[in-house]
């Protein structure tokens, strides 16, 4: 697998020059994605010399260890300083989702259990606020559709990062948080104090960094106006400001009605559609890669139940890595690391499993 290291290296001296060529910045775009890839070939050079520096110092100790006790000493202790950092720069060479240094979209929709789910639905996007907040992300509501009680019945957030490391972008770390998210407690509204359980489904869409870059043709769509519903400005139910946009050749159909002008919902409804568009398109791609990809736990659909929330018992429980704490409440307010990290390091190794496969 340490083959290709010395193509990457060389690549990572071309970027450095590149990037510090003004053409280069004139193009944003451009620049963007040579800073996502060089930050992620610098995490490789760091990594492959320090596997360097930790191998000529074992090399050395041995020599030494047959005059000196100390150095003897030290050679088990660079061994397996050496095994760490092979394996980390291992984990480093995975190929990389082209998606993870993206910002994302996330959305998340109220399922099965009424008042209940929609109050649901409310915790997990205070939960994601939380863990946003604590990685320095910040946060947007593009759009949400409120319930009687004051939970979400939908709603979709945006989620920005500062990162133009792929490692650490927004898309890398939530990505895997797509599915069904089951919660069983007693609700608010349950005055014999039974437990409910009821659901919410979270979707991750990689936001698109350019609008040019998914290209949309007048003629594929379909735009509908109609008058909002619901809580909203003083325009809601007066004038025809809601947005409805079908992209003709996918069927994907975007509803935006929480702005007051008609302008600024279509606006809102292109940003989604096109993070709509790109995930079908990669979709396609998974599903003709799928004999590569089939050990993989990146999910985007609704339909799989990935995790339990268990009040009662203050536990979460993920049903793909396995994972379970006792730490609910520390979730809810924000501490998820635990839990995405979880299911990072499944995929890394089952990545390097069919690698080795």
């Amino acid at each position: 697998m340490f083959e290709s290291i010395h193509g990457l290296l060389d690549e990572h001296a071309e970027l450095q020059m590149r990037l510090s060529e003004p053409e280069v910045h004139a193009d944003q775009a451009l620049a963007r994605k040579l800073g996502r890839r060089y930050a992620e070939l610098s995490n490789v050079v760091e990594g492959y010399h320090q596997v360097e520096t930790i191998g000529d110092d074992l090399e050395a100790a041995r020599e030494m260890a047959a005059e000196d006790a100390d150095f003897a000493a030290e050679v088990p202790v660079l061994e397996e300083q050496l095994a760490a950092a092979q394996e980390k720069l291992r984990r480093l060479l995975i190929p990389r989702d082209p998606d993870d240094a993206r910002d994302v979209i996330l959305e998340v929709k109220a399922g099965e259990g009424g008042d209940e789910a929609a109050l649901f639905a409310a915790d997990l996007v205070r939960m994601y606020t939380r863990y946003a907040d604590s990685r320095g992300w910040k946060t947007e509501i593009i759009s949400a559709t409120e319930s009687d009680l004051g939970g979400y019945k939908d709603i979709s957030i945006a989620v920005k990062g500062r990162s133009n490391d792929p490692a650490e972008g927004v898309f890398a770390r939530l990505k895997f948080e797509g599915g069904v998210h089951r919660v069983q407690r007693v609700p608010a509204t349950e005055s014999q104090g039974r437990i409910h359980t009821s659901a919410a489904g979270v979707l991750v869409l990689p936001e698109v960094d350019e609008p040019e870059e998914v290209d949309i043709h007048q003629n594929e769509l379909k735009i509908d106006v109609y008058r909002s519903s619901g809580p909203g400005g003083q325009s809601v139910n007066t004038t025809d400001s809601a947005v409805r946009i079908t992209h003709l050749p996918t069927g994907i159909v975007v509803a935006m009605q929480n702005e007051k002008s008609q302008l600024q919902n279509r606006e809102a409804g292109m940003r989604v559609l096109r993070a709509r568009i790109l995930a079908h398109r990669q979709a396609i791609i998974d599903a003709e890669n799928s004999a590569t990809r089939k050990s993989q736990i990146r999910t985007m659909d609704r339909s799989e139940r990935i995790r339990t929330y268990n009040y009662p018992e203050n536990r979460i429980a993920d049903h793909r890595t396995g994972y379970k704490a006792y730490n609910l409440d520390a979730v809810m307010n924000g501490d998820l690391e635990p839990v995405v990290q979880s299911a990072i390091e499944m995929d890394e190794q089952a990545r390097l499993d069919a690698i080795g496969d």
